[in-house]
């Protein structure tokens, strides 16, 4: 590869660094939008993860971890969540 296309590419991930920056803000900003239940604000919470991670694929290409994994540990998180929410209300 020669220093044009070293440039080209560097532009490119520049660029959709840029885009994934932008859906993530705008994801961000949905978050604080009422009125459309839990089941929007659930996927939104969930592609903000995915964006996140498509981030460090970019950056970190070793680091990241795959779909599935990602997926995995989300669910994993929403399982200690809901767990640690019915033991809380168990002792109200």
């Amino acid at each position: 590869m020669d220093a044009d296309d070293l440039k080209t590419i560097e532009t490119q991930r520049q660029a959709l660094l840029g885009q994934l920056n932008s859906a993530e803000a705008a994801l961000r900003t949905g978050l604080h939008t009422h009125g459309f239940g839990s089941t929007a604000r659930e996927h939104m919470e969930r592609a903000r993860a995915h964006i996140q991670e498509a981030y460090i694929a970019i950056n970190e290409t070793n680091r990241a971890r795959t779909v599935e994994q990602l997926v995995n540990d989300l669910i994993r998180v929403q399982q200690v969540m809901d767990a640690a929410k019915r033991g809380k209300s168990q002792h109200i």
